[in-house]
């Protein structure tokens, strides 16, 4: 009643401030335009407190880790954003299972938030935290290429896998750039596909072309299927198999990674 009685009391000291304001100038109360009115003020409502996050967009560490593999637990989260960083896919799996705990879906990880989470999942292993990396002919992929959705494009062996959480779904030949337009290596994506591209450079055809470096792209070769390891790329990973690529292309997402290595 107090709080009410304050919040009344400052509505009243405003209205009273305008007449006052009026007065001084000149005007009397009678003499104010019709559609001026002293209507009671009161404030209503109270501001939002909100709990301090420990992880949110943006946050990175083996403690968002840990918070992705117990949501991959649930199966509110897929085993593709396991890595660490705290983006949009992890914050919408915060919230879903905020909702589920009817809890305020803040989309970050507050003490409660994790205490509830903890409750309904167990402590992740080393093995759901890092995978291990798939095996292919007895011989280990990059580590890079064990969770999520990956093309792990090995030039050692010129071959190119589809990866899909560690298991192989595709594998397919591949040839790579000469020495002076050599192919990148490293971590990648896929930033756009381009199912009849045609390079403007090099007046050639990229059918199925997935860039993920530039202008370096995964696609199908016809040079390739004809002359096979007789020829070279300016710097994107050929393939030749145009029926395997027709479905690769058709698999693969923009946002997906590309992995270029040696074994």
């Amino acid at each position: 009643m107090r709080g009410l009685f304050v919040r009344k009391l400052v509505g009243g000291l405003v209205v009273g401030g305008v007449l006052a304001g009026l007065l001084t100038a000149g005007t009397s109360a009678d003499a104010a335009p019709a559609d001026v009115q002293a209507v009671p003020f009161e404030i209503s409502g109270e501001l939002p407190i909100y709990p301090k996050a420990l992880w949110k967009n943006g946050s990175s560490g083996a403690n968002v880790r840990k918070v992705e593999a117990r949501l991959v637990q649930l199966k509110l989260l897929e085993k593709r954003y396991l890595d660490d960083d705290f983006g949009t896919m992890t914050r919408s799996a915060v919230k879903k299972f905020q909702k589920s705990k009817d809890i305020p879906q803040l989309g970050y990880v507050d003490q409660n938030t994790l205490d509830q989470l903890a409750k309904v999942t167990h402590e992740p292993t080393q093995t759901e935290l890092y995978p291990p990396a798939p095996v292919v002919d007895g011989k280990k992929l990059d580590a890079r290429c064990a969770t999520g959705v990956a093309l792990c494009i090995d030039k050692s062996t010129r071959k190119l896998r589809y990866v899909v959480d560690g298991v192989v779904k595709m594998q397919l030949d591949v040839r790579f750039g000469a020495v002076k337009t050599a192919t990148r290596e490293g971590s990648f994506t896929v930033g756009w596909k381009s199912r009849n591209h045609v390079s403007k450079l090099y007046d050639s055809k990229m059918p199925y072309a997935m860039f993920f470096s530039g202008g370096q792209a995964v696609h199908y070769s016809s040079d390739f299927a004809a002359r096979g390891y007789n020829g070279a790329s300016h710097g994107c990973v050929n393939v030749r198999d145009l029926g395997k690529i027709k479905v690769l292309f058709d698999e693969v997402h923009v946002g997906d990674k590309v992995i270029v290595y040696r074994s």
